[in-house]
C-alpha cells in the first residue's frame, strides 16, 4: 500500500481545506479567542507555580542553613564538604534540590512560553514532504 499522493490528489485536498477554512472563518475568530484565553490561563498558572515553589525553595534553604549552623557549630569558616559533623564545615546537599527545581521550572517555562502552535504552512509542508513533492 502506497502512502504517497499524486499532485491531483494533493490539489483536491488543498482545495477542500481552503473551502473548509473559508466556511469556518467566523469560528476561527472564536477559536483564536479560546486559544488566547487558554494561553493566558497557562501563564498565570505558571507564575503562581513559580512563586509558590520559589517560596518553598527559600524555606528549604532556610531550614538547611539553620540545621547546618547548629550541627557545624557556626558559620562555615572551613568551607563546604559532603560530610556533616565536621566543626565549621557545612554539607552542601542543598544544591541538588535547587538544581532539580531550576530544571523543572525551566521545562515548565518552555512548555508555557516556548512552544508554538502548529501553523497551516507547517501542515502544508509536511503533506508535500510525505507526498514526495519536496
Amino acid at each position: 500500500m502506497s502512502t504517497s499522493l499524486n499532485r491531483d490528489e494533493l490539489t483536491a485536498i488543498n482545495r477542500d481545506r481552503e473551502r473548509d477554512l473559508a466556511s469556518t472563518s467566523s469560528s476561527d475568530e472564536g477559536s483564536l479567542r479560546e486559544q488566547a484565553i487558554r494561553q493566558i490561563k497557562r501563564r498565570r498558572s505558571f507564575h503562581i507555580e513559580l512563586a509558590v515553589s520559589g517560596i518553598a525553595m527559600a524555606l528549604l534553604v532556610l531550614i538547611w542553613a539553620t540545621s547546618e549552623y547548629h550541627s557545624a557549630g557556626g558559620w562555615p569558616t572551613q568551607g563546604f564538604s559532603q560530610s556533616s559533623g565536621i566543626h565549621d564545615v557545612w554539607n552542601f546537599w542543598i544544591i541538588y534540590p535547587i538544581i532539580g527545581w531550576v530544571l523543572i521550572m525551566g521545562g515548565r517555562a518552555w512548555s508555557v512560553y516556548g512552544r508554538n502552535e502548529i501553523s497551516e504552512s507547517e501542515v502544508d509542508d509536511e503533506i508535500q514532504r510525505q507526498a514526495g513533492l519536496r
